[in-house]
């Protein structure tokens, strides 16, 4: 399990898109950890059954579901302002939610485009303004945003998607700069292909040789990726900010050689 044992004791985090996949990892770090959890997500019925799981599992307090619409104003205020009366504190926010598409970039349909960047940037850029106040108040906390190897680097068929990862990328480094004497931490965690509901279409597999794309021939698992930001939402990061954790197996490192024998 990712997250080690009381490595986020009594911490309260807000994780966002936590309803399945690599948000759903998160969640289930911070309670091994020893935190507690708020899964937000407009699916409800997967969100309150995976809290249903982890209080089942942790206890009663482990974790509460929450329905949240990342893009609202409202919906965040409502989000944030839940975490506080349910666990009277917030210490960490996980900004996990997200979409894709595959198009190239002469191809993206414009509105489609829009629709990325407010998901995968804007509802960044709310949850963080709407977060820094309750930790600026609790003395400080951890925000990690989730962005990508294709915000660490160009690729096809991003455009929307690459795009708003560069942006996380940014808006990241810039709340690093102005937060840090508050005492709130930003970083952001660059996963490299992962294994997901979102990436299960494209045809990857879990395994050793089974993506030679990557330096060490293999795609992520989501709890791979949760253990990286449970380490940054974690006193252990506590002179991290301003970071970006690529956690790609060597993806975004450089060209993998292709020569014989070598993988």
């Amino acid at each position: 399990m990712a997250g080690a044992q009381g490595q986020l004791d009594g911490k309260v985090v807000l994780v966002t898109g936590g309803a399945r996949g690599l948000g759903a990892a998160a969640a289930r770090a911070v309670v091994a950890g020893g935190g507690r959890v708020v899964v937000t997500d407009v699916l409800v019925d997967e969100g309150a059954a995976l809290a249903k799981e982890l209080t089942g599992e942790y206890g009663e307090a482990a974790a509460r579901f929450c329905k949240h619409d990342v893009t609202s104003e409202r919906s965040w205020e409502a989000a944030v302002a839940f975490a506080v009366r349910e666990f009277g504190r917030l210490d960490g926010l996980v900004n996990n939610a997200g979409i894709s598409s595959g198009e190239l970039l002469a191809e993206a349909d414009v509105a489609r485009f829009r629709e990325i960047v407010e998901v995968n940037l804007i509802g960044v850029f709310i949850g963080m303004k709407t977060v820094v106040p309750v930790l600026r108040d609790a003395g400080g906390g951890s925000i990690v945003n989730i962005s990508s190897a294709a915000g660490l680097t160009g690729m096809v068929r991003t455009a929307g998607y690459g795009a708003s990862k560069w942006g996380v990328r940014g808006l990241s480094k810039i709340g690093a700069v102005e937060l840090a004497e508050a005492g709130v931490r930003v970083n952001s965690v660059h996963p490299g292909m992962t294994y997901t509901d979102m990436t299960a279409h494209v045809g990857i597999e879990v395994g050793a040789g089974k993506y030679p794309g990557a330096p060490m021939g293999r795609v992520g698992v989501p709890h791979e990726i949760a253990s990286a930001v449970a380490f940054l939402l974690s006193d252990a990061a506590a002179y991290v900010t301003g970071a970006e954790l690529a956690v790609d197996g060597g993806w975004t490192a450089g060209l993998v050689p292709q020569r014989p024998g070598v993988r």
